[in-house]
């Protein structure tokens, strides 16, 4: 007997839905696997969505999940945040598979993405040019949308590709 598919045929309705909660993310939690122990770590983190529309974070040199980055940038992010009423599983929530990528502190892409996050997260500027702060661009390698019960969709890296790619 055949198993029973339960996802949904991806669509451009759910693309977009998807690409909503990319931009529209504050936070996010990200996962990454611990370099001592080889153990997976989840931790909250802030994040915008860069110039060509790919998850952005800020992050610290001394925190454990940069560490982590460093040794594996394979990691994923979890977006969308339950609303205000009603069942928290019956919101939208992305998970993404991505690949960390480091934007060197003394380069024009490091410039052009403090001005941009700034925008987005201005209470940044607070600690954006602590030595020990560096962005990190996600690049999304697969998807998973939970869109509430009975909307499951899995999404291909070019179902998700940013608008504008960046260099």
């Amino acid at each position: 007997m055949a198993k029973d598919n339960t996802l949904r045929p991806t669509d451009e309705a759910a693309v977009s839905q998807a690409r909503d909660l990319i931009e529209n993310a504050a936070f996010a939690a990200l996962g990454v696997l611990d370099p001592v122990t080889s153990g997976p770590s989840v931790t909250r983190i802030a994040v915008a969505p860069a110039p060509d529309g790919s998850p952005v974070t800020l992050i610290s040199s001394l925190s454990g999940h940069t560490a982590a980055l460093r040794s594996d940038p394979r990691c994923s992010l979890l977006l969308g945040e339950p609303g205000a009423k009603g069942d928290p599983l019956t919101h939208p929530r992305l998970t993404l598979q991505c690949r960390a990528v480091f934007l060197d502190r003394d380069g024009a892409a490091h410039t052009e993405m403090r001005s941009h996050y700034l925008t987005a997260r201005p209470k940044a500027k607070l600690y954006v040019d602590f030595a020990d702060f560096q962005f990190v661009r996600f690049e999304i390698t697969q998807g998973f949308m939970n869109g509430g019960f009975g909307k499951a969709y899995v999404f291909a890296a070019s179902d998700l590709a940013p608008a504008h790619p960046m260099p």
